[in-house]
């Protein structure tokens, strides 16, 4: 899209083109790229902008959308995932970390790679304890099954992506994770989501940048 004069302060587009602005657009597409006639500004989510941990996993929340979908498919549940997430990363409500993971999980299951956590993912029986997933089928191993092409995890590790997984992000604010879970969790998602979309975020290198600095 574009939006022709926003970048002049007095024009009517200057706000709701900036990044992170999140309102209703009205387009024009003519014979190339669409351009933007009119806009309303709904939130423009400045307490991402203006925190660089916050702008950080911000960015890395908008590379995963640009490495999991083609270029206009819709996709309404991530889109409401993606605004709940910015919301709650910009209010500062939750604590980032586990926020990023939520959301993950949410961008496997709606782009159809969902993770199945309370089943063993070869035969199928429930699984109350489990200390390996499957990359290759996405889901638990229970201890009856072949373990291969897959991650070993801790059954606390375990049991948090499987709450992550089952329930909506606001539920974060009950968990509370030591740094060692965090990390655990953190290596998981990024060999998950690099198994499934076959690309990296650039932004995980500034977000281990981060964490190594604390």
């Amino acid at each position: 899209m574009v939006a022709k004069g926003a970048k002049k302060n007095n024009n009517k587009l200057f706000s709701s083109a900036l990044p992170l602005c999140f309102g209703e657009y009205i387009l024009f597409k003519g014979k190339g790229i669409p351009n933007i006639s009119e806009a309303r500004v709904i939130n423009s989510f400045r307490g991402c902008l203006e925190d660089l941990e916050k702008l950080t996993y911000t960015t890395y929340l908008c590379e995963l959308i640009d490495i999991s979908m083609v270029e206009e498919e819709p996709n309404y549940e991530l889109f409401k995932e993606f605004i709940t997430s910015l919301y709650l990363l910009s209010s500062g409500a939750l604590d980032h970390e586990l926020l990023v993971r939520s959301f993950e999980l949410k961008l496997l299951k709606s782009t159809g790679y969902g993770l199945d956590l309370n089943k063993c993912c070869v035969c199928k029986r429930n699984i109350a304890y489990c200390d390996y997933i499957s990359l290759s089928q996405g889901g638990g191993v229970c201890f009856n099954c072949e373990k291969k092409y897959g991650i070993e995890v801790s059954s606390e590790t375990y049991n948090i992506l499987r709450y992550l997984n089952q329930y909506p992000v606001q539920s974060i604010y009950k968990l509370r994770l030591n740094k060692v879970i965090k990390k655990e969790l953190q290596d998981i998602m990024i060999n998950i989501i690099y198994n499934v979309y076959q690309r990296k975020p650039k932004s995980l290198e500034m977000l281990r940048l981060i964490k190594d600095g604390e």
